[in-house]
């Protein structure tokens, strides 16, 4: 199903975690740890990649490499996923700590903090960057996006430089903030930022019915393939639309993170309104009670791709201007299938969940099957991001699967792509 399961996957950084002291003075620096390789130029051209609604750069480690990073804005400090990795670069073991889910389960999972780690991203480099390092690969992001992903460059890069994102043209421009110039143009709007506690957080007018507007406080969150997440238990005035979907939102560190998908009449970013945005409302006052900044919610880049955006942690603005996605529609998936990726190439798909009464569940499509083919073509001939797409495509769509159950069997299922929400 199309929901945003990595902001989930990460609730112990962006909401719930526990850090050793060393590790939580290094979230909170201030310091720029990017600098520019060659000093003669203002600026870096950086190429990105956009799958399943998040950003991919390729870094070099200590020379090595390239390995793939998500760009993740609401992430305060950058962290290795793979601990594989992490042993063949010989990194240095130090500080531990337990990583502590939302609502203060304990996850199980520990990490460590190396330091003197050389991060080169293009024209750009960290001479010594003190990642977070997972004990143990928890967090499967290969699996989900459908790539390698061996790390999440965090909110250090943004403090560095003033980022210029423009991902339908497939790069980024990471500028010297002392001689950038703000692009000019009536398209443009410019919203303030504040940043605390690594993350960047905005107001924006939310309308959450025909009679009732509120101006909320969002995280800018890049490392979130939503549109939209709203808490209810941070404000009162903030409940369930009357039409809502019950969801499984995405998994944590220790379960399923349930809620609903509803939407909201518009949400406007400056001068420019969306309306009918699709949003997450996840259960339980944990997650806002554990929040160390008070907040209402996040904004994800399914709503933020809509726009070239230039984040400007320095001088605490935020810039956008629409692109061509600007008017398309918020769609959630249609089928109810959630697909995980694997195999060395991440080109085969196994049944992560299916939705109740979607669709797929009525088609007689179960748990750990493999997906074979769609619409008479390998499953493998499409990557996960193509496959997403084409599950959440057209309503009424009619979509033909064949399907292999854990014990061999093969099944054929024709299901029509339903709009649930």
């Amino acid at each position: 199903m199309f929901v945003s399961r990595l902001v989930w996957l990460l609730l112990f950084l962006l909401w719930g975690g526990e850090m050793q002291p060393a590790a939580r003075a290094q979230a909170a620096s201030t310091e720029a740890p990017f600098r520019l390789r060659n000093t003669r130029h203002p600026r870096a051209r950086v190429p990105v990649q956009l799958q399943r609604n998040l950003l991919i750069v390729k870094c070099l480690l200590n020379g090595a490499g390239p390995y793939n990073f998500l760009l993740d804005t609401g992430v305060s400090t950058t962290l290795i996923t793979s601990p594989a990795l992490a042993d063949s670069l010989h990194l240095r073991h130090g500080e531990r700590f337990r990583i502590v889910g939302a609502g203060g389960a304990d996850s199980g999972l520990l990490a460590y903090q190396a330091d003197s780690v050389r991060l080169t991203l293009g024209g750009v480099e960290a001479a010594h960057l003190s990642p977070l390092v997972l004990e143990a690969d928890a967090l499967n992001l290969s699996g989900y996006v459908g790539m390698p992903i061996h790390g999440i460059l965090g909110s250090e890069l943004f403090r560095s430089f003033v980022v210029a994102l423009r991902p339908e043209e497939s790069f980024m421009v990471l500028h010297d903030p002392a001689t950038f110039q703000a692009p000019r143009g009536r398209q443009w709007s410019s919203l303030p930022i504040s940043l605390e506690k690594g993350k960047a957080y905005f107001q924006a007018p939310v309308q959450l019915s025909d009679s009732l507007t509120l101006p909320l406080k969002l995280v800018l969150d890049t490392g979130a393939s939503h549109a939209l997440s709203l808490e209810t238990d941070s404000d009162p005035r903030l409940a369930l639309p009357p039409r809502r979907l019950a969801a499984e939102l995405g998994q944590g560190l220790t379960g399923t993170v349930r809620g609903y998908l509803g939407r909201v009449g518009a949400l406007h970013l400056g001068r420019y309104r969306l309306r009918s945005v699709l949003t997450s409302y996840p259960d339980g006052a944990d997650v806002h009670r554990r929040a160390d900044v008070p907040r209402n919610g996040n904004v994800g880049y399914e709503l933020l791709k809509r726009f070239s955006l230039v984040i400007d942690y320095p001088h605490q603005r935020l810039l956008l201007r629409p692109n061509a996605h600007l008017s398309e529609p918020f769609e959630h998936d249609m089928c109810g299938l959630d697909l995980l990726a694997f195999s060395p190439d991440y080109r085969r798909y196994l049944v992560l969940s299916v939705a109740p009464g979607s669709p797929a569940h009525q088609a007689g499509v179960e748990l750990d099957e493999e997906l074979l083919s769609i619409n008479l073509l390998p499953a493998s001939a499409f990557t996960l991001t193509q496959l997403s797409r084409m599950l959440r495509s057209e309503d009424g769509r009619a979509v033909y699967l064949v399907l292999r159950r854990p014990n061999g069997d093969l099944h054929t299922v024709t299901l029509r792509l339903k709009r649930q929400i």
